[in-house]
């Protein structure tokens, strides 16, 4: 093999490698040259989006921790924070869908445990292409599978995420992980080395040849080619994972660590690189002294492997005997396998022989692209939508019922029934609402959160749908009575190399980042997912939120589900006209993704979202929910069904509609829009409380039968047979075309 083969199979480009030249003054050695390859990836370097980064907002009142550590962290109250960070595994999934998904949750729970946090809480977010083609189905199985077989071992609640179908995500799946650590505020770990002298303690499992290049694999496109690269994913062993969690935390509670990391995409090389560079100081790790689970491997194996359930911890002299003893205690390999050194490199040892050196500065600064930002000239043609020419449909009743059985729409039960949502005795509000719901235990505080991603609408119009994705998850969290605080983010997209993918980006964050700004959500934390391509072409752009909200009062929260009989029924913040632009309803019924979204009016969103909230804290409202997907009569059905009590849409509210204008109030979307249910004796508070919003009556709950006027009568069971979909046994995905 040539050089420039050598390199170029790494991952390496030609300006790259003559950059390494440059920087080194001399060639690298391939054990040199496999560090840079690892650390130059996008998966680790985020050298095509890190220039786009700097447009999001970082800090605010209760941000503890930004960008820049393991993981974000956000002040709760009374001495407590939370942790919390949300990671892709796609690649590894498209291949080995129940290991890359099993140990992408490993992964992002090492993340939270880096920061000495106690994981609490564990999200997802999924894609996947059609439930109709046998291999969308495989991966959607197995990755539930996978999602499960993990965080429940691992005895971390699953306690929401969402999950959608399109034919953009087939073959390339979608998998974020996402998990939430409590941890006192005074009590943060970071991953910064620091004492020269100090010793590099190696944590967890034995290390073997599995995940090696895998930073590499994931930062390429995938292809016929990808599924020879099963090696290049991990292999996760969750009950290790949970003796390395009670082991660092009690390292953590006994003060035996100066600074502690996870090891994740690029093994040891990141982690100790990592390290090194922020507390500006050099690491040496002698390849010999790292455990192996088998013989044979080669040095720069060993230290770029992704073997899981490994922590990286930077110890003083005397207490490493301490460490390793408690290692022993639960079940783990510990080893001395370096120290910290003033010579500011990355030094890896055989032995005694140094088999490879370079400064930790120049791994840890991956080149920046420069990229080609260029409209797509889809736009023009998606954007197109004459709304007068979508019929109104014969019979309203069979509509409702296909969107509420489609798999983007129907319940979710069959995923989060495979998840433990109550270990730990926390979880106040469980899987299907707006929002999960957490105590903290031994206070009345309590903390709210939610994963969302909008990729159709960021399809149709990445800017709106990069802002919509953000306002979305503002009013799930306000949904049950929670104040929104910070996010983080993960940023699913194709080829940064394409000026078309590119554009994609940069307008999603642009979109994102203006609502985040205007919503006073900072982002803490996050990750970035490139190169979602497959030969069929690119998934849509989807960027995943994951935010994080505080409840002073934990006993004050709402849910969906409707609460008594008779109850009156409003929609808040209906100022603005809903449109079937984008909507579930035009996929769904007439299998088309065209039109423009409405763009998210964000002074809106806060202003209804805020007002809601506020009712809910002061115990007026119980029943709250937002209306997105499938618009209002969507969101009302769903409320009937999680109640098990009927509804019955006002007759005035339906005149006042007319029949012209009732297909897009029904199913048409929008933002800034909530449900609302309050008894009738609190009528005139509720009234008196919305006085500065647009609010309409529309109707009452009650009986067994789900009724707008004469357009829709069907009873609770139809709906729920509709609605009560298992996903698993389902051929199912609209016939959509671009």
């Amino acid at each position: 093999m040539s050089l420039q083969e050598t390199y170029t199979s790494l991952g390496l480009s030609d300006f790259e490698y003559d950059r390494i030249l440059e920087l080194l003054g001399r060639a690298p050695n391939h054990l040199e040259l496999s560090l840079f390859s690892v650390m130059w990836s996008e998966h680790c370097g985020y050298k095509n989006s890190r220039p786009l980064l700097k447009r999001f907002p970082n800090s605010g009142a209760r941000v503890v921790q930004g960008p820049g550590e393991n993981a974000g962290v956000v002040e709760v109250g009374e001495g407590w924070a939370l942790a919390f960070k949300v990671e892709s595994h796609n690649h590894p999934s498209a291949v080995e869908p129940y290991e890359g998904a099993a140990t992408g949750v490993g992964g992002i729970v090492r993340d939270i445990l880096a920061m000495g946090a106690r994981p609490v809480a564990l999200l997802d977010s999924l894609r996947f292409g059609p439930l109709g083609e046998e291999k969308n189905a495989y991966l959607f199985r197995e990755v539930v599978r996978g999602i499960g077989g993990y965080g429940n071992a691992v005895g971390v609640p699953t306690v929401g995420g969402e999950v959608e179908f399109a034919p953009a995500y087939s073959s390339n799946p979608l998998v974020n992980a996402m998990c939430v650590g409590l941890i006192r505020t005074d009590d943060l770990v970071r991953s910064r080395a620091t004492g020269v002298g100090n010793l590099v303690v190696l944590l967890g499992s034995k290390t073997g040849r599995d995940g090696i290049h895998g930073a590499t694999f994931a930062s390429d496109e995938l292809t016929d080619e990808s599924e020879s690269k099963r090696s290049n994913v991990q292999v996760g062993d969750p009950f290790a994972e949970k003796m390395l969690i009670e082991c660092c935390l009690r390292l953590h509670e006994e003060d035996l660590l100066v600074s502690l990391q996870d090891l994740g995409a690029a093994g040891i090389t990141s982690s100790a690189s990592e390290m090194a560079a922020k507390g500006g100081v050099g690491i040496e790790i002698d390849a010999q002294k790292v455990p192996l689970r088998e013989s044979g491997l080669e040095p720069y194996e060993v230290v770029i492997s992704e073997s899981q359930e490994r922590m990286l911890a930077v110890v003083e002299p005397d207490q490493a005997e301490r460490v390793l003893k408690l290692a022993e205690r639960y079940g783990l390999v510990g080893a001395v396998i370096g120290q910290v050194t003033d010579h500011g490199e990355l030094r890896v040892k055989d032995g005694g022989e140094i088999v490879g050196s370079v400064p930790v500065e120049h791994l840890a600064d991956a080149p920046i692209c420069d990229r080609e930002v260029l409209r797509p000239s889809y736009l023009d043609a998606v954007q197109r939508l004459d709304l007068a020419e979508i019929p109104r449909p014969d019979d309203y009743n069979e509509v409702l019922l296909e969107i509420l059985s489609h798999p983007n729409l129907c319940s979710r039960r069959s995923i989060f029934e495979q998840y433990d949502h109550e270990v730990g005795a926390d979880t106040v509000v469980a899987p299907g609402a707006d929002a999960a719901v957490m105590r903290i235990k031994s206070t009345n505080l309590g903390f709210a959160v939610t994963t969302d991603g909008r990729g159709r609408h960021c399809y149709l119009d990445p800017r709106g749908g990069g802002g919509a994705t953000v306002a979305e998850a503002y009013r799930n969290l306000s949904c049950v009575g929670a104040e929104p605080v910070a996010i983080t983010n993960c940023l699913n997209f194709g080829s940064p190399e394409k000026p078309e993918g590119y554009y994609q980006l940069s307008e999603c964050i642009e979109g994102m980042a203006a609502a985040c700004e205007a919503l006073g959500t900072p982002v803490v934390s996050g990750n970035v997912s490139l190169y979602n391509e497959t030969e069929s072409g690119a998934v849509y752009p989807t960027p995943v939120v994951g935010m994080v909200g505080v409840l002073k009062d934990v006993g004050h929260y709402a849910t969906p589900a409707y609460k008594r009989e008779g109850d009156m029924v409003v929609v808040i913040g209906s100022g603005s006209r809903a449109s079937l632009a984008g909507s579930d309803y035009l996929e769904v019924v007439h299998g088309r993704v065209a039109g423009r979204p409405p763009t998210p009016d964000l002074a809106a969103e806060k202003k209804v979202a805020d007002l809601v909230r506020e009712v809910i804290r002061s115990g007026l409202v119980d029943t709250a929910h937002d209306v997105s997907s499938g618009g209002v009569a969507v969101a009302l059905a769903e409320m009937a069904l999680t109640g098990g009590i009927g509804f019955e849409y006002s007759e005035t509210e339906l005149e006042m509609i007319g029949a012209e204008h009732a297909l897009q109030t029904l199913f048409g979307e929008r933002g800034a829009s909530f449900l609302v249910a309050v008894p009738q004796e609190r009528w005139d508070d509720l009234q008196n409380a919305l006085s500065n919003v647009p609010y309409d009556e529309v109707g009452r709950t009650g009986g067994d039968r789900f009724r707008i006027g004469s357009l829709v009568g069907v009873s609770l069971q139809d709906l729920r047979e509709a609605y009560e979909r298992d996903l698993f046994g389902l051929p199912g995905g609209a016939e959509v075309t671009h």
